[in-house]
């Protein structure tokens, strides 16, 4: 038995997105992620179809030189759900639920839940970290690059001081 108790910080944010569901929904994914998101680095693990399916298993490469490992937990196209776990060995676990529904424009609302659980006293600090105003802004700049290339079809351009 341990004394450890992990700290746990959980966001939501209801993205507007300019395209209907369907056109938004492929994109939530590790390959297709690469067309619009910025600096997008991933290594695909397992995938029978080569895109994101339910227990697609993938690594984006952190800042120290380790790995996050990224697994597909849900997965329904049909209803515009799909969900990951992701974990940061030995500092944190996240779950991310992303639900998308047509608005009555014919374009899309994307609710977005991330729960973050430390995994030891140095992920605590981590998770502690993950404030509210972070959250937001991370979220701004992913509702700006999706919009940017569901409008476009390009990537967004980055500011070299970005």
């Amino acid at each position: 038995m341990t004394d450890f108790q992990g700290k746990r910080v959980a966001h939501e944010y209801k993205q507007h997105n300019v395209a209907p569901p369907e056109k938004v929904f492929p994109l939530l994914c590790p390959v297709r992620e690469g067309d619009w998101a910025p600096g997008w680095k991933y290594r695909l693990i397992f995938s029978q179809s080569g895109v994101a399916e339910l227990g697609c298993v993938f690594t984006t490469p952190d800042e120290d030189g380790t790995e996050t490992t990224w697994m597909v937990t849900n997965y329904d196209p049909a209803a515009f759900h799909i969900a990951f776990g992701w974990v940061k060995p030995g500092l944190v676990a996240t779950q991310i639920m992303i639900s998308l529904e047509r608005n009555a424009h014919g374009t899309t609302e994307a609710r977005i839940r991330y729960v973050y659980t430390g995994l030891s006293p140095n992920g605590n600090r981590e998770v502690e970290g993950y404030s509210q105003g972070w959250f937001r802004e991370q979220m701004e700049v992913w509702e700006a690059a999706i919009n940017h290339y569901l409008k476009t079809g390009q990537l967004i351009s980055v500011s070299p001081s970005e």
